[in-house]
């Protein structure tokens, strides 16, 4: 075993059976399968079958089955002994495997062994770790998590102070009023510790001097206002957040009140401003479908779809998602029609796609395989994938594999799922062992680009 192939396939989960399909496995009673194939090398079976193992009181073997692949090196192999060894409850074993991966500048073994070390009463040592790696954004974050179990806020804080006061610009140009924060997150972290303290006010000031408002689709000061009950606030800032993040907060803390249509209400106010649209028609649609309001969520969907430039793939597709839940699969391929009528009757691939499970579900799942073969773009392999769940859905799983097999190359994780379902597991296990393209580093000249992309 070497950690460079496992870590490569484990990130790209080529070469290798997946995780769905191991549980698949276990699902269907080939467990078997799974243990053998985890002495071969499949680090996604032995890491199933040593959690099998440990939950079944046989701990010694599970440690047994990790043990080839801890002794690579790899962190993630060590990181899966050092929580089985927590979980039962020899947190001192684990953190000394987990030590020499940590102090080694694996900021990823950091981050678990700080926490680790804060879950067991010794947050002091872990803040005092962390507190060097305060420039990286990911390590703060942890620092900031690791000194409320510690009861360092104050420290915590300090440091991110300094961090904030020590920030440039982000650019030689003299008007340039953007700043460059060292860890970037600071602002938000200091106001994740300032609220912890208390001090509410201080905590929305800082969020209020942030250049970057939302993250992973979250905005941190709507949200700090809904937790203690700002609504009039929310409201107010909700109106002018064009991420469209700040009113999805309002609504869902309306909803959770009882006040249904009072969120409905906030998402048709926020509809209404220029291109606020986009951000409100699905989880407004989402909110609708929640109180069994179907037919005016699909109204909202197709009001943003008809509109010029409204009819993106994302929309289109949740739009037909909804007809085909309702039981509205006509209606749903006649606006398809309406749709390629509209672009002189030419249907891309994205949209083409939508129609199969409609005429699945109005029975017509012959003339639906028949189309896509007759469509241009019917011989690919993305077609494939779309026709043999199509197929399969519809219980031809033979079928549906025979199509895959006409792309050998591609979909090798769809094909093996089902022929895990037929009962064909070694096949299965071969499609999925096939080795996959070797990366290459590109080459360089050494000469910059000056054309896109750069």
């Amino acid at each position: 075993m070497d950690a460079d192939d496992l870590d490569y396939r484990a990130r790209t989960l080529t070469g290798c059976i997946p995780p769905p399909l191991v549980a698949r496995l276990v699902e269907l009673g080939h467990e078997r399968e799974v243990e053998f194939q985890a002495g071969r090398g499949e680090w996604f079976c032995a890491l199933e079958w040593a959690r099998l193992l440990g939950h079944r009181g046989r701990r010694e073997q599970a440690l047994e089955v990790l043990a080839p692949y801890v002794a690579t090196n790899w962190w993630p192999a060590a990181r899966a002994r050092a929580e089985l060894l927590e979980g039962w409850g020899r947190a001192a074993e684990a953190i000394a495997l987990s030590r020499p991966y940590a102090e080694a500048g694996d900021r990823l073994a950091l981050d678990f062994f700080a926490r680790l070390l804060a879950r067991h009463g010794r947050g002091g040592e872990a803040f005092a770790l962390l507190r060097d790696g305060i420039e990286d954004w990911f390590l703060a974050q942890c620092l900031v998590d690791v000194a409320e179990a510690a009861g360092m806020d104050e420290e915590a804080a300090a440091l991110l102070e300094a961090r904030i006061a020590a920030a440039v610009p982000a650019c030689d140009d003299p008007g340039c009023d953007r700043l460059r924060r060292e860890p970037s997150n600071a602002v938000g972290l200091l106001a994740t510790v300032r609220e912890r303290q208390g001090r509410t006010e201080e905590a929305i000031a800082l969020l209020r001097t942030r250049e970057v408002t939302s993250v992973n689709d979250r905005d941190q000061l709507a949200d700090l206002l809904a937790r203690h009950g700002r609504i009039t606030e929310l409201r107010a800032y909700a109106a002018s957040e064009h991420h469209g993040h700040a009113v999805r907060c309002l609504a869902e803390v309306l909803e959770e009140r009882g006040d249904v249509e009072g969120a409905i209400a906030a998402y048709r106010a926020y509809a209404a401003t220029p291109d606020g649209m986009w951000h409100a028609a699905v989880p407004l649609s989402e909110l609708l479908v929640r109180h069994g309001r179907a037919g005016e969520a699909i109204e909202v969907l197709r009001a943003l779809a008809e509109r010029p430039g409204g009819a993106e793939d994302w929309v289109v597709h949740t739009l037909c998602t909804l007809y085909t839940e309702h039981g509205l699969a006509q209606d749903g391929l006649a606006f398809l029609d309406a749709l390629r009528a509209r672009h002189g009757g030419a249907e891309d691939w994205e949209f083409f796609r939508l129609r199969l499970p409609l005429m699945a579900d109005r029975g017509r799942l012959d003339e639906a395989v028949e189309q896509t073969r007759a469509h241009p773009e019917g011989d690919t392999w993305y077609a494939a994938w779309a026709l043999s769940e199509l197929l399969a859905g519809a219980g031809r799983t033979e079928e549906a594999v025979a199509v895959l097999e006409q792309h050998p190359a591609f979909n090798g994780s769809l094909r093996a799922g089902h022929l895990i379902g037929l009962g064909r597991v070694a096949e299965a296990v071969r499609v999925l062992q096939q080795p996959g393209p070797t990366p290459a580093a590109p080459a360089w000249s050494g000469a910059h680009s000056t054309e896109p992309p750069f």
